[in-house]
């Protein structure tokens, strides 16, 4: 078991059973759940709408290479630039080239889970420059020193008291404010920091090959400020948010807001195509595109997980698990938690550092089922434990385990050899502990199902 496993577990451990944890997480999901089904209703066929926009990523992943070629001319016509980020070290040097170009000394950005991945605040703060998220939610959790806890909603875990503690502590506000004057001191606090930043940064929900733009979705309108104050505009990308045509946004936009947030459609949904253009009043004077891998090719390489390109982080497969509404986001050590996270950290990170991952599932399929793009979450859960083992990453004993549980089902007789007595002994001297740390403890019956209907059989027969 590496560091990584044992840290999962003892976090698991401690979540599972925190019922306050319990509370907030549930109440907040009920809320979500409610939303989603009233959303849900503006699809006049929301069968029809799911298996079209499956088949279009289907399509858009297939036809990758092409789409980000095309992109590129698309977006330097304009007056963009595109880099090219093989790993998150190449991303974050060439971000700080472009700051130490424009003599940075701070940046604002948007909600941007890519941003996470590559731990862009980190980075900067090393090298001498301010980041500053505007995103309400990742406010509040880069002032608690914390990552974000869901994909959608950063915060989740948190209660009103709990952000009012953060407030207090880190800014010195007033304890016990409500939520609105909390809201309004954000405001103040972030909308200065809009007109001193020289550069913006931000992710895109979805890419756009036949036009060459970037798609910002969001409910504060903190992306739009982001992107259209500062003087330098960086999107950074992961290669799978493609779309081939700017008129799939029809079918797009309304799934990821209704699947993310219950809404028909997300309050500010911006499509970019490039720094300020003649004649037009905002937007930055220049922009980047990087494009990020990051691990992404791994999952293209391997057919039978490829399929969890085509994710459109609305977070949906997160609030219908009930591994992660048990254990929360924080305990998967990961920047993708939930169903999808357990997907594909193992591709993207390192299946012998992250197997454990695809382990931390009931296999129940709601995953699956809740999916905007019925992707088959559950089945490359699987998928990535039988990788596991090809690769050799299980234990000795846990492969000899398993090999004499299958020799022994496979086997009726080996099966009616080992006795009651025995099962009892050896139920009870290895797993135990495990089973019984929370549980009552399992006593197997006298006789086994065979010899009890072997003495039916014979006490009839004597009738």
């Amino acid at each position: 078991m590496n560091e990584l496993q044992s840290t999962f577990l003892a976090k698991s451990e401690v979540k599972a059973h925190d019922l306050e944890h319990k509370r907030k997480i549930s109440w907040n999901i009920d809320k979500y759940n409610a939303a989603v089904v009233k959303g849900k209703e503006q699809f006049a066929d929301l069968e029809l709408a799911r298996k079209k926009a499956k088949n279009i990523k289907w399509k858009a992943i297939e036809h990758l290479d092409t789409h980000l070629e095309n992109f590129e001319k698309k977006f330097i016509a304009r007056g963009g630039k595109v880099l090219w980020a093989n790993d998150a070290d190449e991303a974050l040097a060439q971000i700080l080239t472009i700051c130490k170009e424009q003599k940075t000394t701070q940046v604002v950005k948007s909600k941007s889970m890519v941003t996470e991945e590559i731990h862009l605040n980190d980075f900067l703060e090393k090298n001498g420059i301010e980041s500053v998220e505007t995103d309400l939610g990742e406010y509040i959790q880069q002032l608690d020193g914390e990552a974000p806890y869901h994909i959608v909603t950063p915060a989740m875990h948190k209660s009103k008291e709990d952000v009012a503690r953060v407030f207090h502590e880190k800014l010195g506000t007033a304890p016990h404010l409500s939520p609105t004057e909390l809201t309004l001191i954000a405001r103040e606090k972030l909308r200065s920091k809009y007109q001193t930043a020289q550069i913006g940064i931000t992710g895109a929900n979805f890419w756009i090959a036949d036009t060459g733009s970037i798609c910002v979705t969001e409910n504060e309108g903190n992306a739009r400020l982001t992107t259209a104050l500062p003087k330098v505009h960086i999107a950074i990308v992961g290669i799978e948010k493609v779309l081939p045509c700017i008129k799939d946004l029809n079918l797009f936009w309304p799934l990821l807001s209704t699947f993310g947030t219950g809404q028909k459609v997300t309050s500010y949904n911006t499509i970019l195509n490039g720094p300020k253009q003649m004649g037009e009043s905002d937007g930055p004077e220049e922009m980047y595109v990087i494009f990020l891998d990051n691990g992404r090719t791994n999952l293209l390489a391997e057919p039978a997980v490829r399929e969890s390109m085509y994710c459109i982080r609305c977070g949906s497969c997160l609030n219908a698990c009930p591994v992660y509404k048990n254990i929360g986001g924080h305990a998967y050590g990961a920047t993708y938690s939930g169903p999808i996270g357990a997907v594909i950290t193992p591709h993207m990170k390192g299946m012998e550092e992250f197997k454990h991952l695809s382990y931390a599932s009931s296999l129940c399929g709601n995953c699956t089922e809740v999916c905007p793009l019925k992707i088959n979450i559950h089945n490359m859960l699987l998928v990535n434990r039988q990788l596991a083992v090809k690769e050799g990453l299980n234990g000795f004993s846990e492969n000899m385990a398993w090999k004499v549980w299958r020799q022994s089902m496979m086997s009726r007789k080996l099966i009616a050899m080992a006795s009651t007595g025995m099962k009892n002994k050896v139920f009870h001297s290895i797993f135990s502990k495990a089973w019984a740390n929370r549980r009552n403890e399992i006593k197997f019956p006298a006789q086994t199902f065979q010899q009890m209907y072997k003495q039916y059989q014979h006490q009839s027969t004597k009738d």
